[in-house]
C-alpha cells in the first residue's frame, strides 16, 4: 500500500482495546505491521493517536452503533474535538437503519460540519484501513508543508458529503432539491429552523416536500416513520 514511505507510530487505547474481539485486534496488529508502524497499548482518552511525520493525529474509533449510549459518544466527541486540533470519528455502519439513527443524533446533538470530520464506513477492517490511510495523507502533507491547503479542502469536501448525506435522507428528498435547498436557503441549521412558507417562498419545492422537511427537523417520531415508497 504505502509501506515504505508510512513509518510512524500507532498509540491504542488500552480500554478500546479491551472492548475488541481478539480477531479484530490481530487485523490491526497485522496490518499496522505491514505498513511500518509500531504500535504502543497506552491508557489515552482517544481510542487512537498516530503520530506520522512530526504529526499527531487522534482518532475516535466506534465499531458497535447498536444499543450504544449515544449521549454519552457526543459528549466525548464535544470534549476530545477540543483538546486534539487534528481528530477524526469513524462509525460502522452496516445497514441503512444504523445510518438513519447516525443521522438523527448528529443532528439532536448539534455537531458542527467539519468540527471533527467523521467518517462513516460499513465494516471494522474498512474502517480501521480509513484510519491509517488518514493518518498517513496528513504526516504526508506535514512533510510536504501542504497541511493548510489539504485542511481546506478537506473540510469543505466532508461538509458538503454530510450535507447531501443529511438532508436526502428526508423522505422525497433528492440531490436536486438538497442543492437548491443549499444554494437559498442555506446550512442545515437554517433548514431545520425555516418554516414550509419561508421554503415555499425561496425555492421550488413543492407544498409536500416543504410539509415534509418541516416534520423531519420538528418531529422527533417523524425520522422513525416507514418511509413511503416514491
Amino acid at each position: 500500500m504505502f509501506k515504505e514511505s508510512s513509518s510512524g507510530v500507532c498509540m491504542m487505547s488500552s480500554t478500546w482495546r479491551d472492548d475488541q474481539h481478539p480477531s479484530f485486534l490481530n487485523f490491526i496488529s497485522c496490518f499496522l505491521n505491514e505498513n511500518s508502524f509500531c504500535l504502543n497499548i497506552v491508557p489515552i482518552a482517544p481510542d487512537f493517536i498516530f503520530n506520522c511525520g512530526g504529526l499527531s493525529v487522534t482518532f475516535m474509533f466506534v465499531t458497535n452503533w447498536d444499543g450504544i449510549d449515544t449521549t454519552s459518544i457526543f459528549r466525548k466527541v464535544q470534549k476530545l474535538k477540543e483538546q486534539f486540533a487534528n481528530f477524526y470519528v469513524v462509525i460502522t455502519l452496516p445497514t441503512k437503519e444504523q445510518n438513519d439513527s447516525f443521522i438523527y443524533s448528529y443532528i439532536k446533538y448539534g455537531m458542527q460540519l467539519g468540527r471533527p470530520t467523521f467518517v462513516p464506513v460499513r465494516d471494522l477492517e474498512m474502517g480501521f484501513e480509513k484510519i491509517v490511510k488518514i493518518a498517513h495523507a496528513r504526516g504526508a502533507c506535514k512533510r510536504q508543508d501542504a497541511l493548510a491547503k489539504i485542511k481546506a479542502e478537506e473540510k469543505s469536501v466532508q461538509a458538503v458529503e454530510i450535507y447531501l448525506q443529511v438532508v436526502t435522507s428526508i423522505p422525497g428528498v433528492d440531490s436536486h432539491d438538497a442543492n437548491v435547498l443549499n444554494q437559498t436557503i442555506g446550512s442545515i441549521e437554517a433548514i431545520a429552523k425555516s418554516s414550509k412558507e419561508y421554503i415555499l417562498e425561496t425555492t421550488d419545492l413543492s407544498p409536500t416536500t416543504a410539509e415534509t422537511i418541516t416534520r423531519f427537523f420538528r418531529d422527533p417520531k417523524f425520522i422513525l416513520l416507514p418511509k413511503l415508497a416514491e
